[in-house]
């Protein structure tokens, strides 16, 4: 019963929201305008930020949903299997969200369900690290900067505040997934390239 959490957790996750936001608010896909990305990030650019919270929301949700029905379905067992299983799980609609088996295998970057994901694995580290992506984004207006400073910061305030091992094993894996589809963003960004948000 535990691979088939891991099979809906990348089931879910491949449910590109802002491919479907593109097409039923403007029937266009996302991934052929802006930085051809399906993420929020894209939407905000491309069709405005009530469009894009809905992604953000969505996106998340999928990583909360994800590790949820790994939690319900791995209830009846020891507390290692349930953490195995649930981090697993929300690495799984990560990549489901990256490579979605129903669109081509082409996603976004997985920071929103990331959040998701880390919300409900360590909740604390993940708040904390989000306030500080917040303040830098706020201060940069460089998201990508943001999603980087946030899976760091989870990683590192994990230490701190007694999160299972499991749970700070997948951050790192997630983190270096992070780092590997920002690639591009943190060359941009050593060069002074990168694109900001509400700039034209």
């Amino acid at each position: 019963m535990g691979v088939l959490s891991l099979i809906m957790a990348y089931l879910l996750g491949s449910i590109s929201t802002s491919y479907i936001v593109g097409k039923v608010a403007r029937g266009v896909d996302i991934r052929n305008f802006g930085s051809g990305n399906a993420g929020a990030t894209n939407t905000l650019r491309v069709l405005g930020w009530k469009m894009a919270v809905i992604v953000l929301l969505g996106d998340i949700i999928k990583g909360i949903l994800a590790i949820a029905f790994a939690s319900m379905i791995t209830s009846g067992s020891p507390a290692y299997v349930s953490h195995i299983y649930m981090a697993l799980a929300g690495l799984l609609a990560i990549l489901g969200h990256n490579w979605p088996v129903f669109f081509q295998f082409r996603g976004g970057k997985g920071v929103a369900t990331t959040i998701g994901v880390l919300a409900v694995l360590s909740f604390m580290p993940a708040l904390y690290a989000g306030l500080l992506a917040i303040v830098v984004i706020l201060l940069t207006r460089y998201v990508s900067l943001g999603s980087l400073v946030f899976i760091t910061f989870t990683f590192i305030f994990q230490f701190f505040m007694h999160i299972p091992a499991t749970y700070i094993w997948i951050t790192l894996i997630i983190g270096i997934l992070v780092f590997w589809r920002h690639r591009e963003n943190i060359d941009r960004l050593l060069h002074g390239k990168e694109n900001r948000i509400f700039s034209r």
